[in-house]
C-alpha cells in the first residue's frame, strides 16, 4: 500500500481542500491519502474552529482515508519547524511515496530546485542573510532575499507567494531528510490564501472562520456553497472560546524566562509584551502595538500560544531528531484494518488507543505529554470534553 500525504490544518475543511485531496489521489496514483493535520491549535496561534477529531472526521468524510495528528510542538511553529517536524514524521513511514501540496505557482521541478538552492548556503549567502536580518526581518524572508540577489535561476514566485513558501519549506526538509517521497504541487483554485471576501464556492479559510461567526442569511448562505455537506451540517457547532483572555493571563503570570522559550519569542521580545499589556491588557490592543518588521502579528500570536501551552524551542528542536509516534484521529472504516496495519510499518509506534501510548518513551512521551495537554486546554476553553486517546472510524 503506497500512501500520498497532505500536510493541513483544515481551519475548517472546505471545497478548495476537497479538490487538493481529489488531485492528491489522481496526481500520485497512490491506494490511499494520509492527512498529517495539526490538532486543536493552529500555526496562526489560534485555536482551532472545529476540534481536532470534528476536523479529522470531515477529511475522510471528503476524501481522505485516514487523518494523524501533527504535534502540538510542531503545528504551532513557524513555518520551517511546522515542516521539518511534519516531514520528520512523514519520513518514518516507508510506504509513503509523495507529497501533495497547495500552491499558487510552480511545478515539481522548480520546487525542488529552489529548495536545494536554499540549502546550498555559500559564504555569500550567510553574508547577505546575516544583513537581511540585522534589521529584524525574519529569517526566511531574509534566507528568499538572499537566495534571489544571489541567483538568477530562481523563481521569485516561489519564494514570496505565501503557499508557495510552505511548499518550498515542505521541499526543503524532503532534501535533507534525504526522503524518497516525491513532492506533488497542486495549483490553487479559487481565492487567495488571506482572501478575506466570500466567493460562489472556493473561498478561503479565512473568509470562512469569518462567516462562521456570522450568523447572517447571506454569511450562511456563502457556508452552504463554499463547504462540503458534511462540514456545512456542523457550521452551527463551530467553536470561538475566550482564549484571547486566557493567553494574556497566561502573559501576565509566566515569568520572562519562560516566554523567552519559546520557539517563536527572541532578543528580549518578552520583556516588550509584558511592558505593553500594563497600559494594553486587551489582547488585540497589546498585539497591535507591539507589531512591526521584526515581530509580524502571526509571529506574536504564536508566542502567546506557545506561551500558553508551555512549548519550549529546547524541546521542539530535540523531538526533531528524536524517534516519536503517529497519533491516529479519523480512519475510514473500510480498509481500515489494512491501513493501520500500513502504518504500522513504519518506525514509530502507531496510537490508536489508549493503551499504544504505554509504548511511548523519553521525547516522544513528552511530547505527546504536550498533545495532551492542549487537549485539555482546548477542552477548558470549549468546555467541550474529549478524549484525547480515541480514533474517530468513519462510515
Amino acid at each position: 500500500m503506497k500512501f500520498c500525504a497532505v500536510i493541513c490544518e483544515y481551519n475548517p475543511f472546505h471545497n478548495g481542500h476537497k479538490y487538493l485531496l481529489e488531485q492528491a489521489r489522481e496526481r500520485s496514483g497512490c491506494d490511499r491519502i494520509l492527512c498529517l493535520m495539526s490538532g486543536n491549535f493552529t500555526q496562526r496561534g489560534e485555536p482551532a474552529v472545529f476540534d481536532k477529531f470534528t476536523r479529522a472526521r470531515h477529511a475522510v468524510e471528503n476524501g481522505a482515508d485516514v487523518v494523524a495528528e501533527l504535534p502540538a510542538a510542531f503545528a504551532t511553529a513557524p513555518a520551517e519547524l511546522f515542516a521539518e517536524g511534519a516531514v520528520h514524521l512523514l519520513t518514518s513511514l516507508p510506504n509513503v511515496s509523495a507529497l501533495a501540496f497547495g500552491c499558487e505557482s510552480g511545478d515539481r521541478e522548480s520546487f525542488l530546485s529552489t529548495a536545494a538552492a536554499t540549502l546550498n548556503e555559500t559564504k555569500e549567502f550567510r553574508s547577505a542573510l546575516k544583513e537581511g536580518m540585522r534589521d529584524g526581518t525574519s529569517y526566511i524572508r531574509a534566507r528568499n532575499a538572499a537566495l534571489l540577489a544571489l541567483s538568477s535561476d530562481v523563481d521569485e514566485a516561489l519564494l514570496t507567494a505565501p503557499n508557495n513558501i510552505l511548499g518550498i519549506e515542505y521541499c526543503r526538509a524532503l532534501l535533507a531528510a534525504d526522503s524518497k517521497a516525491e513532492p506533488i504541487p497542486v495549483p490553487r483554485v479559487g481565492s487567495g490564501y488571506a482572501d478575506t471576501d466570500l466567493h460562489s464556492d472556493f473561498s478561503s479559510a479565512t473568509a470562512l472562520r469569518g462567516a462562521l461567526r456570522d450568523d447572517s442569511r447571506a454569511a450562511k448562505k456563502a457556508l452552504k456553497r463554499n463547504l462540503p455537506r458534511t462540514v456545512w451540517e456542523d457550521a452551527e457547532r463551530a467553536l470561538f472560546p475566550p482564549y484571547e483572555e486566557a493567553a494574556m493571563c497566561a502573559l501576565a503570570c509566566n515569568a520572562a524566562s519562560g516566554i523567552a522559550a519559546t520557539p517563536d519569542c527572541s532578543e528580549g521580545l518578552e520583556n516588550r509584551m509584558k511592558a505593553l499589556m500594563k497600559s494594553n491588557p486587551r489582547y488585540r490592543d497589546m498585539l497591535e502595538k507591539c507589531v512591526s518588521k521584526r515581530y509580524t502579528l502571526s509571529r506574536l500570536k504564536r508566542v502567546l500560544l506557545q506561551n500558553l501551552l508551555g512549548i519550549a524551542a529546547k524541546d521542539v528542536r530535540a523531538w526533531l531528531q528524536s524517534p516519536l509516534y503517529i497519533k491516529t484521529l479519523a480512519v475510514r472504516r473500510e480498509g481500515a484494518e489494512e491501513i493501520l496495519s500500513a502504518l504500522r510499518e513504519g518506525s514509530y509506534p502507531v496510537l490508536v488507543r489508549k493503551s499504544d501510548a504505554l509504548l511511548l518513551k523519553k521525547d516522544a512521551l513528552a511530547c505527546f505529554a504536550l498533545d495532551a495537554r492542549a487537549c485539555d486546554v482546548y477542552a477548558a476553553l470549549t468546555g467541550a470534553v474529549q478524549n484525547e486517546y480515541q480514533t474517530v472510524f468513519v462510515d
